[in-house]
């Protein structure tokens, strides 16, 4: 197993640590939380930079790669449903849109066609992870004593900034999801 799958495994089980400390209540459990998300989204570039640059793409990578991809994403949207960051129903649009285009691409690789990922996909991940990311840097300023929930500039930023990034993390994530189906939509037919 090469560098790139190693790390791409590596990513799949700070997921899971990801998971586990969002979802407890010790001490410092969220700043945790940020710090491994960071660290997967660090291992996600260098696992493709380095499969990239040394020819060594596999089929592995290519199957397991977004796969943790979209799992880390996933789970890190449910784990922020009961801390009041996202509500239920966005985290669910995220994850049926994943699980619908993930179909799709198998449904497609069934005929032998590969349905590669698109530009507005790329966006739609982009923003899903600066919501992401936005919503636990507030949870870890919080934590570290950095900002009350009362404060003002804290309390706005959860609702206004909070609220901005999802409906734009939303808006993209149905947006690039039906496009997509729609592009597609001769696999669905046959």
């Amino acid at each position: 197993m090469n560098w790139a799958n190693r790390l791409t495994l590596g990513r799949l089980a700070l997921t899971v640590f990801f998971v586990w400390s969002l979802s407890s209540a010790w001490a410092y459990a969220r700043t945790t939380a940020l710090v491994i998300f960071v660290l997967a989204g660090i291992s996600d570039y260098f696992d493709g930079a380095i499969a990239r640059r040394y020819g060594i793409v596999t089929k592995f990578g290519k199957l397991m790669d977004p796969l943790v991809d979209k799992v880390m994403m996933a789970a890190a949207f449910i784990c922020l449903v009961p801390l009041g960051a996202v509500p239920a129903w966005v985290a669910t649009i995220v994850v049926a849109r994943d699980f619908l285009i993930t179909g799709l691409r198998l449904l497609a690789s069934s005929d032998g066609v590969v349905l590669p990922a698109e530009r507005l996909g790329k966006h739609k991940t982009s923003w899903q992870i600066a919501t992401v990311v936005f919503f636990l840097l507030l949870l870890a300023a919080h934590e570290l004593g950095l900002a009350q929930t009362e404060s003002a500039w804290w309390s706005n930023a959860w609702r206004y900034g909070g609220n901005t990034l999802l409906w734009i993390t939303i808006g993209l994530t149905i947006y690039s999801g039906l496009g997509y189906l729609w592009r597609h939509r001769g696999l669905l037919r046959a």
